[in-house]
């Protein structure tokens, strides 16, 4: 047994902190929505609506983690950042499933195109993009989404349950993405509808895979940035067509994960993150069974993440 040792919220709380996750979600998408369609249909870039999106997502989730815990919530939320003992294993699952699976599905389905200038050509495309998302954007990211939103969820509801919910605002905050590559004009709604499905078909297992992470790296939202990143990298490659492969790749994972730690004891639907997770006002600290073995070098359950929001 553990006892958890959340930071109490303090009183006096002002009103849209007590309902942290409604109020940061419901204002970030409309924030989203509105500055990023103003762009599309001004014909300007969207990287700096982008750019915006992500500053209220983690700025709003910082003020709401201070108005309900202080300074030790907030350094709650970002401890996740350096929990990076994970083992090398781990981290090499982390890094090469998804563009390994996401390559094996287009080679299976004939949709892997040969490389024009090498596979090595490839594999430094790859590296790029995985370094450069998760440095820019997939770590302060998941920072909010897994870090501040599911953990919440979770802790309320479960593994499987709270991970569902945490897709759904995960996917309708995404929505825009349907035009970015053509712009507004340039896209047709059969494209936009296209490219929704396979986003709606990728969030559920995205967000479950990142609830067994967060699990069973007692909170590693690092991890789950550098997968959230993975999945991005992979899905960009050139020699990929079209670019769906990565939703049954997502689905093969999330069968190798749930079997995984079938074998291990864990549960597929239940489960809570690590226990100094912040906590919604109305969840008092209370004693829970470890659901999972502390990260380290030794093996344990593993999982992976995320949408390729570019941001």
């Amino acid at each position: 047994m553990s006892t958890s040792t959340v930071a109490l919220p303090r009183s006096g709380l002002p009103r849209p902190a007590r309902y942290p996750v409604a109020t940061l979600l419901v204002g970030t998408i409309a924030f989203t929505w509105i500055t990023q369609a103003i762009s599309l249909l001004a014909g300007w870039p969207v990287m700096p609506a982008k750019i915006g999106e992500l500053l209220v997502l983690l700025g709003g989730a910082t003020t709401i983690t201070y108005w309900i815990n202080g300074r030790p919530g907030v350094r709650n939320l970002f401890a996740g950042l350096v929990n990076w003992r994970l083992g090398a294993g781990r981290y090499t699952l982390l890094l090469l499933a998804m563009p390994l699976l996401t390559l094996g599905v287009a080679a299976a389905t004939g949709t892997l195109q040969a490389p024009a200038d090498g596979w090595l050509s490839v594999a430094l495309t790859y590296l790029i993009y995985l370094v450069f998302g998760a440095l820019t954007a997939n770590v302060w990211e998941e920072t909010v989404w897994a870090g501040f939103v599911q953990q919440r969820l979770m802790t309320r509801r479960g593994l499987l349950t709270g991970s569902l919910l945490t897709a759904v605002p995960f996917f309708l905050i995404h929505l825009p993405l349907a035009f970015e590559t053509q712009g507004w004009q340039g896209t047709t709604w059969t494209d936009a509808a296209a490219t929704w499905a396979v986003l709606l078909a990728a969030a559920p297992f995205m967000r479950y895979l990142i609830g067994t992470l967060l699990i069973d790296t007692r909170g590693s939202t690092l991890a789950a940035g550098l997968l959230h990143a993975s999945f991005n990298a992979a899905g960009a490659l050139a020699v990929l067509q079209i670019g769906w492969q990565g939703v049954p790749a997502l689905a093969l994972l999330t069968a190798g994960v749930v079997a995984y730690r079938s074998r291990h004891g864990l549960s597929a639907t239940h489960g809570v993150p690590a226990p100094d997770s912040p906590v919604e006002p109305s969840v008092q600290p209370v004693h829970t069974m470890t659901a999972a073995a502390p990260a380290t070098d030794n093996p344990t359950p593993l999982s992976l993440p995320s949408l390729k929001t570019g941001n």
